[in-house]
């Protein structure tokens, strides 16, 4: 991937996860486990995620869908499992 192309993948991935982190904050108050999933999902989200897809914003699809989609991820990659908990916490939150 090109430099441009990873510096433009980055910014859209930060604009996501502002609009995301900001939601999830304005949403009842998510226990300490799963803000700190969130944001360590948001962290890791363009490590493994950004290399191959552009950043959408969580509601693309429903918590179940992204149960399937993260599991068939996980099983089509050598993403850890604990890795991929926190990336499915930040995309099934990131509206």
């Amino acid at each position: 991937m090109s430099k441009v192309a990873r510096v433009l993948a980055l910014a859209g991935f930060v604009a996501v996860a502002l609009v995301a982190s900001t939601r999830l904050l304005a949403t009842p108050e998510p226990s300490p486990e799963e803000r700190k999933l969130f944001v360590t999902g948001a962290k890791l989200w363009p490590v493994y995620c950004a290399q191959c897809h552009n950043a959408r914003p969580g509601s693309s699809f429903s918590p179940a869908q992204w149960d399937a989609i993260t599991m068939h991820m996980r099983t089509q990659s050598v993403i850890p499992a604990q890795d991929m908990r926190a990336i499915k916490e930040f995309l099934q939150h990131a509206r």
